[in-house]
């Protein structure tokens, strides 16, 4: 025998991989807290993307890619006539829940959107939901929804825990595609083997680099990036359940998996560990824990970081708004996460460049008491050279504990200050926010405030009534899950 010669044997599949097969396969949803948390989840993202098609950077991308194309039973694109293959239907629908960068967020080592697979799920679920009634079966109901829901935000949120794919350059995406991969493949009814094999290879395909989120290079693929990534997870579910055989070594393959060719990059910490411990660490099990801690985005359409960063500068407004010309400097104190990924200084190109910018952020609502969506735009921060004027007079400072916090399982905390100080000498107090309103710690005082959100987007695309009867539905737990999936995605067609 060559000393040469690879050995073929064709090993079990990584344990990881096994995990979330199992996970999907077996686990049964009982957490209530759970399930109102998606349905809250399932309201605000389907907000954020009515909210999207009010602008034509983003309604640009939407659509059937040859014109004309009829889809039987094909899913809905809420807030358009769309009826696409479930493929195109999973882009549409990431696409414009992530584009306003307003949707639920997820902070750990690695950064992310579960709700980014609610492209993937609706779009299958639609298309099933249909075909099934053709066959004379009963159609899913929104029950099945929420579970994957549930599901697709365990898979990403506790891959996310402990694993920072950002140290080694690639984008959380990475997670998108594979939990809408697992959760898809489970729709379509798949068996173990095909959802290890489907699984397999959301880890063998090429992984987004995070290049477009940072600067120079910010820009609006970071928006649509989620849709692109779900749809690539109902591809491979796809291929799957047509019987493609997986690489059960993805992952641990020497040389050619996962672990020695993506996650170890040489500047990382992870390459000077050994080969056995440059894998992923799962601290623990999967369930329904990250559906029931995520973070919404309720105040601003910003990048989550910034949130209290946002919300301090609020409150500060009134105490700076007339004195804009005699501020000296600006401190902001954040953590280390923050200063990663959203400090800059200099030019910012686009409206992705500007939301994804702490400087700006804050600025923002310290000269107008608030932050949306077209503060970002360029005609706005064309005629308001203010805003840059700020920026130049910030100063970014880490606050220790503020890190430390961050990564805390029992805080998870989001924490800010910002302080402005004037040329007389004077200054305001040091305004800090250590959780934003979308965190589980302000439950109370923010579900209302998401329902309201969920509201003002419905009037962007529907009638009042039309508005009324969404709402209502959305609002009851117990006839939201009893609802066929066709029969809730009618409502959104306009």
């Amino acid at each position: 025998m060559s000393a040469n010669a690879d050995l073929n044997v064709r090993p079990a599949y990584d344990q990881v991989i096994q995990a979330v097969a199992d996970y999907v396969l077996t686990y049964r949803v009982e957490s209530a807290e759970a399930l109102d948390s998606a349905r809250n989840c399932l309201m605000d993202s389907l907000g954020c993307g009515l909210l999207a098609l009010r602008f034509p950077a983003c309604s640009r991308h939407l659509g059937p890619l040859v014109e004309g194309t009829v889809v039987p039973h094909g899913a809905r694109v809420p807030g358009t006539r769309f009826r696409l293959d479930p493929l195109k239907a999973a882009w549409d629908i990431g696409c414009i829940v992530r584009w306003l960068d307003y949707n639920d967020t997820w902070l750990a080592a690695e950064w992310g959107h579960p709700s980014d697979n609610l492209g993937a799920i609706l779009a299958v679920a639609d298309h099933l939901s249909q075909l099934r009634l053709t066959r004379g079966e009963a159609p899913l109901r929104m029950r099945a929804v929420l579970e994957a829901m549930i599901m697709a935000h365990e898979i990403q949120g506790v891959f996310a825990l402990e694993n920072a794919f950002n140290r080694v350059g690639l984008d959380h995406v990475l997670l998108v595609k594979l939990a809408s991969t697992a959760v898809a493949a489970k729709l379509m009814g798949a068996g173990r083997e095909q959802l290890l094999s489907a699984i397999s290879h959301a880890f063998v395909d090429g992984q987004a680099l995070r290049v477009y989120r940072h600067a120079p290079n910010a820009g609006p693929r970071k928006s649509w990036a989620a849709g692109d990534a779900s749809s690539r997870g109902v591809r491979l579910a796809d291929l799957a359940m047509r019987g493609e055989i997986g690489i059960p070594s993805a992952l641990s393959a020497p040389q050619w998996g996962f672990y020695d060719v993506l996650f170890s990059h040489t500047n990382s910490d992870l390459a000077l560990k050994p080969a056995e411990q440059r894998q992923f660490s799962l601290p623990q099990g999967f369930g329904s824990y990250v559906m029931e801690n995520v973070l919404f985005k309720v105040s601003f359409p910003a990048e989550f970081h910034a949130q209290t960063a946002c919300e301090a500068a609020v409150r500060l407004h009134s105490q700076v708004k007339d004195r804009l010309q005699q501020i000296d400097r600006i401190v902001i104190s954040t953590h280390e996460s923050a200063i990663r990924i959203i400090s800059k200084v200099g030019q910012l190109a686009n409206p992705a460049d500007r939301d994804h910018c702490i400087q700006y952020m804050v600025a923002v609502p310290l000269i107008f008491g608030d932050l949306v969506a077209e503060h970002y735009e360029d005609d706005f921060h064309a005629v308001n050279p203010i805003i840059d004027e700020l920026r130049e007079k910030m100063e970014i400072v880490e606050e220790p504990r503020y890190s430390r916090e961050y990564l805390e399982a029992d805080k998870r905390s989001i924490a800010n200050a910002v302080q402005v100080f004037f040329r007389d000498g004077s200054g305001t107090d040091n305004v800090e926010v250590e959780y934003p309103v979308g965190h589980r710690r302000r439950r109370a005082e923010g579900i209302p405030l998401l329902e309201e959100k969920f509201k003002a987007s419905l009037a962007t695309r529907f009638s009042a009534q039309r508005s009324a009867r969404i709402f209502a539905l959305c609002k009851d737990q117990a006839r939201l899950e009893a609802t066929p999936v066709q029969r809730f995605m009618d409502l959104f067609v306009i």
